[in-house]
């Protein structure tokens, strides 16, 4: 099959397992990362990137799976955090094989740890996952999944942001905002879809010249710039970064105009000083793993049997989460993913705690 290396002892991250996994004969490279299990299998999706080496691909499987763990516990979910990598290209390596070989992996560890859609895979990525394992979510309809989970996560990331407005100006609505979307992916494209439906002015961006093809023809009222540092100089209310993590560093923060930070790009902050930048000049930052868990609790809930509805209701609950950190971090003199990981911890600790209590 492959070479399986697994460390029940991953170092000073407080992860509980990280798995490396290997198939030379279909070039798999994959890395599993469970954070926790406290409040209940790890539940994450599975990036394909081409990192630019093993470390880097074992240090962003650490952060996401850390952040999954937070993720989930603020969504309310029956979950800890997990995520997975698979080092590579997807437009050269990915097969039928290599994703056979990775199910296999995940099969392997007896349902600590569930996979789901991430950066490079797809509905139907998953759907050939789920050939070899049980433990696979984010399905097509066709094969009894709830399909595409953008859907949810761009539904979500705008309830935050409606929090996080009625925060600042006093009115949960983006009407008359002017919103600035990086990144018209998967999700950008619903959300921007959610902003121009609720009065906001939408610039964006994206590296893909057919996302931006897709704007013009889709929604030519959207102004659109060159790059995200053009996005992030223009004159906007709020700033939305959905794309890939560290958006959020050292020289965005100072020339950012925006007064809102909320978006569906994990890790967005480039290192933990960055929230602290943020409320230094006045802008206010709804946490991303706050704001951004409308696609696992879509995910999460295909693995009970989905219901579109139930899922939306959860998602939308979003908005009261993100209402609740800020006011918690006004209360208490902290940055808002300072309040956002405290209120995670707490639950992570009290409902974790609940496991020690054993039935028979």
């Amino acid at each position: 099959m492959g070479v399986f290396a697994s460390t029940d002892d991953p170092g000073s991250t407080g992860h509980e397992q990280v798995v490396f996994c290997q198939d030379k004969q279909t070039g798999l490279r994959a890395i599993i990362g469970i954070h926790s299990t406290a409040l209940g299998p790890a539940l994450g999706g599975t990036r394909f990137y081409p990192y630019a080496s093993e470390e880097a691909a074992l240090a962003d499987v650490l952060d996401l799976s850390r952040g999954m763990a937070y993720k989930n516990a603020l969504a309310g979910l029956d979950h800890g955090g997990g995520k997975a990598v698979i080092w590579g290209d997807p437009d050269k390596v990915k097969s039928e094989a290599l994703l056979r070989a990775y199910g296999r992996f995940v099969e392997s560890l007896g349902g600590r740890y569930y996979t789901a859609c991430d950066v490079g895979t797809y509905v139907a990525d998953m759907d050939v996952v789920a050939r070899e394992t049980r433990y696979v979510t984010g399905r097509s309809v066709e094969h009894g999944g709830a399909g595409d989970s953008s859907v949810l996560t761009a539904w979500g990331v705008f309830q935050g942001m409606r929090a996080a407005a009625e925060h600042v100006w006093g009115a949960p609505t983006l009407r008359g905002r002017r919103v600035g979307v990086a990144g018209l992916g998967k999700v950008g494209k619903h959300l921007t879809g959610h902003l121009l439906d609720d009065g906001a002015e939408v610039v964006a961006t994206d590296v893909s010249p057919r996302a931006l093809d897709w704007a013009r023809s889709t929604y030519p009222q959207v102004t659109l710039v060159s790059d995200a540092a053009a996005l992030v100089a223009a004159d906007i209310d709020v700033y939305a970064p959905c794309a890939l993590g560290g958006a959020l560093d050292d020289d965005t923060v100072p020339a950012l105009r925006a007064k809102v930070v909320a978006g569906a790009a994990n890790n967005q902050l480039a290192h933990p000083g960055i929230d602290k930048l943020l409320a230094e000049r006045g802008i206010l930052y709804a946490p991303d793993y706050v704001v951004n868990a409308g696609g696992v609790i879509q995910v999460a809930d295909e693995i009970e049997g989905f219901n579109f509805d139930r899922a939306k209701l959860r998602a939308t609950r979003i908005y009261d989460t993100t209402r609740e950190i800020l006011q918690l971090a006004d209360a208490e003199g902290v940055p808002p993913a300072v309040a956002a990981d405290r209120l995670a911890e707490r639950r992570m600790a009290e409902v974790g705690r609940l496991r020690m209590i054993h039935l028979r």
